[in-house]
């Protein structure tokens, strides 16, 4: 396996906004797969203050390779100012499984059958 592998940390305000992403993403190539995790609670400093808020995580698998396309696709979706995308290198993983991973982020999009989501 010579691609680079991320594992891309995504935090959103509820779980219908992380699945709007996820499926976009997803369908469109940028991201083999998406895991939704609900229940987070975040503590953070913004704007001078300490703030509190529940949150989703999204995490999303990609190539390093499309990386910027799918932080640019993310960010654009996202409703936060300044959300929180970043990416985890993968040191190592099932060849089936990081094989499969390198052709689902491709870049290639996918007609996406509203019925069986």
């Amino acid at each position: 396996m010579d691609a680079e592998i991320r594992l891309v940390y995504v935090t959103t305000p509820d779980p219908d906004i992380a699945r709007a992403i996820a499926r976009d993403v997803v369908a469109g190539g940028l991201a083999a797969c998406a895991n939704i995790l609900p229940g987070m609670e975040s503590l953070y400093r913004w704007q001078g203050k300490l703030a509190q808020a529940a949150e989703t995580v999204l995490i999303l698998k990609c190539c390093t390779a499309g990386f910027a396309a799918l932080a640019a696709r993310v960010k654009a979706l996202h409703p936060y100012d300044v959300p929180c995308i970043i990416a985890l290198p993968v040191s190592d993983g099932t060849p089936d499984y990081l094989n499969w991973l390198v052709r689902e982020s491709a870049g290639v999009a996918m007609p996406v059958d509203e019925e069986t989501m």
